[in-house]
């Protein structure tokens, strides 16, 4: 059995759960090489005229994990810890991502990095633009589709549209989570934090809980931690907290969460609500509550503080947010921890459904997009859930063999191993 250690870089951090699920399917070395490292990896150097008219060099990615079950599916992060450590981990989460809920998609992702928040708005397309041209030859509807992520939106993805269709004709299935306006699928703002939600909601049910008699604290309020906070608030969870790149808020009563929202588009953060106690990031996932969704950035939950997490449920809506060494300590104190790739999987089953209905030629209604997406993650829980049962692990050692088991049949079935 292999143990975590402090100071596992991101991509070795994935891999060490990679490694426990093969490991456990007793993967070939052969095999187990593949699949652990990544396809392609490419860096591109993405000149940035600012509006004052000086020229900044930043620098991009773009990495390719593994397209054995369909095309590279991903998004694009701009932040300043997007780094080729930092893609190269997101890229193959969404390998195992996409196979955990059975969708015909490898993984991939991409990132700028720079700090978004110092970018004026014409500023951020002149760089999506370019970013676009940089990695356009290695994308493509059937090659290599993106998504928006940290600090990327669908006016970004309609500016990405729009740049590659320059070079290669009109493309409306290059990238998903478009404005309904240009392509995009209705329900797809919301997906990620409707997933969360859903897989919550199948936990709580199996442990014989009710909704309301939960609280929920919740690090992060971009598009996901919001998502989440009010689609639980209207389940009839307690919200109790949430917090962004500013700090937090918490009431113990719980929070009235479109009020919140309302706060946030009058000041720009949750800090300063009404009648609420203000907390740092760090506080709000060391509260006493029932129930803790880290939805910001990964690693939050490390060895140095996963003893001060007193949540009886650990929600991943974030991409890796608790390391190896932290998830192991709260294995062992009982503590439920529903993993990322099962948990945030609704943002790329909806893109799914976006990028279908582009092929199509024909829209969905909201009403059928959440439903789909419904029975995705609800049968994807329960085969997780079930093999985590049978062989008494945890739900994300389940979740990573049932994943490895797909990717490493459908390298097997293409030859590739």
């Amino acid at each position: 059995m292999r143990e975590p250690t402090d100071g596992m870089s991101p991509f070795e951090a994935v891999n060490f759960f990679f490694h426990g699920a093969a490991d456990w399917l007793g993967l070939d070395d052969q095999t187990r090489q593949v699949l652990a490292g990544t396809y392609r990896e490419i860096r591109v150097q993405v000149p940035l005229r600012r509006d004052d008219g000086s020229v900044e060099t930043l620098y991009g990615y773009r990495v390719q994990h593994n397209g054995a079950r369909g095309p590279y599916k991903g998004g694009v992060r701009y932040h300043p810890s997007a780094d080729l450590e930092e893609v190269r981990a997101l890229a193959s989460l969404m390998t195992w991502k996409t196979a955990i809920v059975d969708l015909p998609f490898g993984g991939a992702k991409g990132g700028v990095q720079v700090d978004a928040a110092s970018l004026s708005l014409t500023e951020l397309e002149r760089l999506t633009r370019r970013y676009m041209s940089q990695v356009s030859y290695i994308v493509g509807p059937y090659r290599d589709i993106m998504a928006p992520d940290m600090n990327t939106n669908a006016q970004t993805m309609a500016w990405m549209m729009d740049a590659y269709g320059q070079r290669e004709g009109h493309t409306l299935s290059i990238v998903t989570g478009k404005p309904v306006e240009l392509g995009g699928s209705l329900g797809r703002d919301a997906a990620t934090g409707r997933g969360a939600v859903i897989v919550l909601d199948q936990a709580v049910k199996d442990a014989g809980l009710a909704p309301e008699d939960l609280s929920v604290a919740i690090q992060g309020f971009g598009n996901v931690g919001s998502w989440t906070a009010r689609l639980a608030k209207a389940e009839g969870y307690r919200v109790v907290a949430v917090s962004d790149v500013n700090g937090g808020v918490y009431d113990p009563r719980g929070l009235r969460v479109l009020d919140v929202l309302d706060h946030v588009r009058a000041s720009g953060t949750v800090v300063g609500h009404p009648d609420t106690e203000t907390l740092t990031n760090e506080e709000i996932l060391e509260l006493d509550v029932d129930v803790l969704v880290p939805a910001a950035l990964g690693e939050v939950v490390t060895s140095a503080n996963v003893d001060d997490v007193r949540a009886r449920i650990v929600v991943e809506a974030a991409n890796h947010p608790v390391t190896p060494v932290a998830d192991a300590n709260l294995a062992d104190r009982g503590v439920t921890v529903l993993p990322d790739i099962l948990v945030n999987a609704g943002g790329v089953t909806v893109s799914y459904f976006e990028w279908t209905q582009n092929i199509q030629q024909f829209s969905w209604d909201e009403d059928r997009v959440n439903a789909a997406l419904r029975e995705h993650l609800v049968t994807a829980y329960q085969r997780v859930r079930d093999f985590a049962r049978t062989h008494e692990t945890t739900l994300r050692q389940a979740a990573f063999t049932l994943a490895v088991e797909r990717v490493a049949t459908a390298a097997h079935l293409r030859g590739y191993v």
